[in-house]
């Protein structure tokens, strides 16, 4: 059977870059529609999908032919490139018979794998559990292609009829809403309110003080480069009250805005000094003597560009106070008329995941409404009655019933921006003077401190922005996606169905997707519940068929680790059930821990399937990663395997015998390709179980079935030994210890990053030392769950001078050459008898091309090496001179 190109080669490098740039790409881009967390690059699913569905190069010039149509598919630019489009579809139907094949995503998400398949001709086939995310793909994969293809009298004239009419009605809502809710956001002559910014108040526990304490994080209003303005905590009559400094006046010199009241929970009174431990300020909004307040208001200037910053007024107090009072009376009035609470009452669920992504509860936040403050409710509820009148109104002037569905779906959308950039969870960023939306990473942490965007300022809820992705979804096909909601576990497909299935699964308890869903799904389900009743019959949305690692009731994460593991080998199980034989299957796999490895790897083997290639790439902003203190993969990783029958079974020492012979031919790929670090580890992986996956079973010598985490151990032995030697540039490795092993290959793993126990301990294993008897008794030290590595500036000289290991020497030469003293470093040299041979100068250069140009580690090895010929010759002349004596 005809093997694809990227079952024998891929450009990672060039890949990876594009699909980095793409995360400052926003005009157009899907990611713009709507959240979704852990979405895929459009630019590597563009270029992986294609390069899984067309053969390998028939030679060197038909490959570096394949490569570089390659590397100008995956960029941006190309994405609506006919010329480039049409090419990458006719070469992928040929290759298929004439026939677009058939591709499914299991775990679909924000929908970028199943749209860069229909972008490249195939029918394309999209699914996931969660409802956010199957409404997401629906307005991505779906709607575009089937509406805004071609006029229609019924809706529009216009070339696209859909963007036409969505922003038709966008700005109909946007208009209704603002001329009734503008009036609680009143201007001030020629200044207009952009942000009001609200800190949580908590009562000061010191009995002689007990003034309310503004909790905030820093008092930094506008910090940019040519901008710094600030609030400034004052007593105001035994109040804490604010002034604001740095705008009409000098930033005094004895205060610094950077520190505020409050840091992790622990609180500290401007006025008394006194502190407030974290378990308390819990305890006091638990009981409910917490408050808010606005300490002060962004104002954008109508006369010039740039925010002018005020202290709030009672007019501004008032006015909050207006809205709540009408809040109240809309709510009771939209409740009798929708038969249900406006405001989300559904409770905030605690997620059972070993650590905690939402915390608000430990707050007393309880329920999805009270994440917004009254006005941010006013103003949500009044948009999603105006979406409803909308609707309404659309089919009051004819408009096809599904049709006036799909519009108001992209409305309900729209209002998922304006929760996610105003909410109490909203942090003021005075880098960028405006609010941080609530996903900013994915969680939802508590927030001390918050801005209140008017909504009627900006774009947050114009159609602005959604037209565009609309438009670049609309070009990617004349078909549409066929979209479908279920679990992975259980596909509703014929056995043998697809051609291709291309995947990115979720990976452990990373992402909780379903609790941080709840968020958007509460005020989803208000809006167009009714229209979309077979996706929001819930009243949250549903987990109970989730592949996520969710511990157990009594806080067990073994017990979601087992659930995770059988629902993702379930999921691989359909994968083989459903692909075509011969058919192609690449998952994207980005845990960082070797447990999660082997998790995917006993899968894909147990399913049947058989792995035939991986490849990391790159999806991070060079130097981003590096700069971490945390050991983490570079990359996502691209595994390949396909649907081919198994030879029944072979015993391990013959397959270590294959392994050793044909893995270091697929690393050399690898070395070529540039790609280093843990990625080169992960990569390598694949190799070795596009042997060990040909059988159906491997055995040991006494019948004992081999799994992953065996498998892994000895390829981590065999990449381990090719490593070294590549790194050295030549053949001294076996002349080094296992502890100088050990060091070169974490620094060329993991630099300067601190790394989990169990995969510290496996790469120990490779190197031939027992992580247990060395930690904490040279360079190598264990601080809770993680190991750090430590360099010459963390050792004591004084216990390296009788060492004769040849980091430990390396290490006090680095020390003794800080110091200044040569004479010391030639006699270390001469003493150890390192300073005649290559393995120590070698080794100091393999380490010092790891390391990043500002570490310090670098520049003493460096500064050790540049005077080596000194130190030979020296050592030469001191030499003769004793012969001479």
């Amino acid at each position: 059977m005809e093997k694809r190109f990227i079952e024998e080669s891929f450009p990672v490098k060039e890949v990876s870059e594009e699909s980095a740039k793409e995360k400052n790409i926003r005009h157009g881009h899907i990611s713009t529609l709507h959240i979704w967390w852990a979405r895929r690059p459009l630019a590597s699913s563009r270029a992986t999908n294609y390069a899984a569905l067309i053969p390998e190069a028939k030679d060197e010039i038909d490959w570096v032919k394949k490569r570089n149509f390659i590397i100008e598919l995956s960029k941006w630019e190309n994405s609506l490139n006919q010329n480039i489009i049409e090419q990458a579809k006719k070469e992928i139907i040929e290759f298929n018979d004439g026939i677009p094949p058939k591709v499914l995503d299991p775990f679909s998400g924000g929908g970028a794998i199943p749209l860069e398949a229909l972008r490249l001709g195939c029918e394309s086939y999209a699914n996931d559990y969660n409802p956010l995310a199957v409404l997401i793909e629906k307005c991505t994969l779906e709607y575009p292609q089937k509406y805004g293809n071609a006029p229609n009298k019924k809706w529009s004239e216009s070339k696209n009829p859909l963007v036409e009419d969505i922003i038709k009605w966008g700005n109909w809502v946007f208009d209704e809403t603002q001329q009734e809710l503008s009036g609680f956001y009143p201007k001030k002559k020629y200044l207009t309110p952009s942000t009001y910014i609200w800190a949580r108040t908590v009562p000061c526990q010191n009995p002689s003080c007990q003034v309310e304490i503004p909790l905030m994080r820093q008092f930094w209003l506008a910090k940019k480069k040519n901008k710094k303005i600030a609030l400034k905590p004052i007593d105001d009559n035994g109040k804490i009250g604010f002034e604001i400094v740095g705008q009409n006046n000098k930033i005094p010199d004895d205060f610094d805005p950077s520190k505020g009241t409050v840091k992790r929970a622990v609180v500290q009174c401007p006025l008394c000094n006194s502190t407030i431990e974290a378990n308390t300020t819990r305890k006091l909004f638990q009981e409910g003597k917490s408050g808010q307040k606005i300490v002060a208001i962004a104002f954008n200037n109508d006369k010039k560009r740039g925010k002018i910053y005020k202290l709030p007024d009672k007019d501004d107090i008032e006015f909050y106070l207006k809205s709540q009072n009408y809040l109240e009376k809309k709510r009771k009035i939209l409740f009798d008329e929708w038969g249900f609470d406006p405001i989300p009452n559904e409770p905030i669920k605690r997620v059972p995941v070993s650590f905690g992504v939402i915390n608000v509860w430990v707050y007393g936040i309880t329920t999805w409404g009270e994440l917004f403050n009254s006005r941010q409710k006013l103003a949500i509820i009044t948009f999603i009655q105006n979406i409803k009148l909308a609707y309404k109104q659309m089919l009051e002037e004819g408009i096809e019933k599904s049709y006036a569905k799909i519009v108001t779906t992209y409305l309900t959308l729209m209002l998922g921006k304006l929760q996610d950039w105003n909410s109490v969870l909203s942090t003021w960023r005075g880098d960028q003077e405006r609010n941080e939306h609530v996903f900013n990473r994915q969680a939802l942490p508590m927030v001390w401190d918050y801005g209140e965007r008017n909504p009627f300022v900006g774009t947050l809820m114009s159609p602005k922005g959604i037209d565009k992705v609309i438009e670049n979804c609309t070009k990617t096909s004349l078909n549409f996606a066929k979209v479908t909601n279920s679990s992975a576990t259980s596909l509703n497909y014929p056995d043998n169905f697809f051609d291709a299935i291309f995947t990115d699964p979720p990976y452990y308890d990373n992402v909780p997707y379903s609790y941080l869903s709840d968020f958007f799904y509460v005020w989803i389900k208000r809006t167009i519940g009714d229209l979309y009743p077979e996706l929001f019959v819930s009243p949250l949305s549903p987990k109970k068929e989730e592949a996520v690692a969710y511990s157990g009731e009594n806080g067990d994460s073994n017990v979601g680790k087992v659930r995770f593991e059988n629902m993702i080998s379930k999921s691989f199980q359909e994968v083989y059930r459903i692909l075509k034989p011969g058919g192609i299957f690449t998952v994207v796999y980005a845990y960082k821990t070797t447990e999660g490895w082997e998790t995917v790897i006993n899968s894909i083997l147990d399913s049947g399937l058989t792995v035939t290639a991986s490849w990391p790439i790159s999806t991070e902003m060079a130097g981003r990663l590096r700069a971490q203190r945390s050991a983490a993969l570079a990359s996502s990783i691209y595994i390949v395997a396909r649907k081919y029958e198994k030879e029944e079974l072979s015993w391990f020492k013959d397959v270590k015998e294959e392994i050793k012979n044909y893995v270091p031919q697929k690393l050399d790929k690898l070395w070529e390709e540039g790609i280093s670090g843990a990625d080169f580890f992960i990569a390598a992986i694949g190799s070795a179980i596009e042997i060990f996956g040909k059988y159906k079973k491997v055995l040991d010598n006494e019948g004992n079935e081999i799994r992953a985490d065996k498998l892994l151990s000895f390829v981590r032995d065999v990449v381990s030994d090719y490593t070294v030697r590549q790194i050295l540039h030549n053949g001294i490795a076996d002349e080094l210890s296992p502890l100088t092993k050990f060091y070169l290959m974490w620094r060329w793993n993991y630099l300067e990053a601190r790394v989990p126990y169990d995969d510290a301990r496996k790469l120990a294993q490779s190197a031939g030392i027992d992580l247990f008897n060395e930690w904490n008794k040279g360079f190598i030290h264990k601080k809770g769950e993680f190991i750090i590595v430590e360099g010459p500036d963390k050792r004591d000289k004084h216990k390296l001078k009788d060492s004769n290991e040849l980091i430990d020497v390396l290490h006090n030469l680095c020390i003794l050459w800080k110091e200044g003293k040569n004479d010391k470093m030639k006699q270390v040299l001469k003493q150890s008898g390192y300073g005649e041979g290559e393995a120590i100068y070698k080794v100091a250069q393999a380490i010092s091309e790891t390391l990043p140009n500002n570490s310090s580690e670098k520049l003493s090895i460096q500064g050790f090496l540049a005077g080596r010929d000194r130190f030979l010759q020296d050592m030469r002349e001191d030499e003769s001179q004793t012969k001479l004596v």
